[in-house]
Parts: C-alpha cells; structure tokens; sequence
C-alpha cells in the first residue's frame, strides 16, 4: 500500500464504518421494540495494533460510538502493547467480540495511514 491508494483507503473505511454504524444501530432498535432480547453481554480484553497514541484513540472513539459496544477500561502491558476493556452486546463469546475489534482496527489503520503498520506483538 502507498500513498496513491490513500484516498481510496480511507473513502472505503469511513464507508464500511457508516455501514457498520447503521446495521449496529437496527441491533439495538430491534432488541429495544421486539420481545426478549438477541443481546448476549460480555466483557473482552483486546490488545490494540495501534503504535500511535492518537490511533489507539481514535479506534476506542469509534468502538465506544458505535451502538452495542462501549469501552469500559484502557490501559498498557509492561512491553508497550495498549489493551482495553470492551463491553459487547452482540457477539455470543469473547473470541468472537475480539474478531470483530481486531477487523475493525485494521480496517481502521489501513484506511487512515499512508503506510500501514501494524503491532504484531498484539495477541
């Protein structure tokens, strides 16, 4: 990836987020007006790839805006890598809530770097 492909990156993460945004917004309206309820809460402990404070940032904003999913919790192990806490409403276990972050983030960070790295320490 380069810096020619950037606008692209970038337009097509903002698009998949705007999608994501909307299909997690319908979750939440349809468990609020349906009887019982689809949500299967939990907590997950994720390590983030971000090197850079303001992307690990940016990536907790848009996990905590997003209907469904809040951060509760951020911190660093002693070997640098940046974790946080997200509570989930939707994803039956905790493998499956840290799928979905680890795709958003590297979404995230392929869409908004010219050149993406990646932490590859992160689990």
């Amino acid at each position: 990836m380069d810096i020619a492909t950037w606008p692209f990156r970038m337009v097509g993460f903002w698009l998949w987020y705007l999608k994501e945004f909307v299909v997690a917004n319908m979750s939440v309206i349809r468990d609020i007006i349906s009887r019982g309820h689809d949500s299967t809460p939990g907590v997950a402990r994720y390590e983030s790839r971000s090197f850079k404070g303001g992307h690990y940032t940016l990536f907790a904003a848009l996990v905590t805006i997003t209907p469904g999913t809040l951060v509760v919790g951020a911190g660093e192990t002693k070997d640098g890598v940046r974790i946080m806490y997200v509570h989930g409403m939707y994803n039956k276990t905790a493998d499956e809530l840290r799928d979905d972050l680890r795709d958003m983030e590297e979404r995230m960070l392929k869409g908004i770097m010219f050149r993406p790295r990646l932490n590859e320490d992160a689990k």
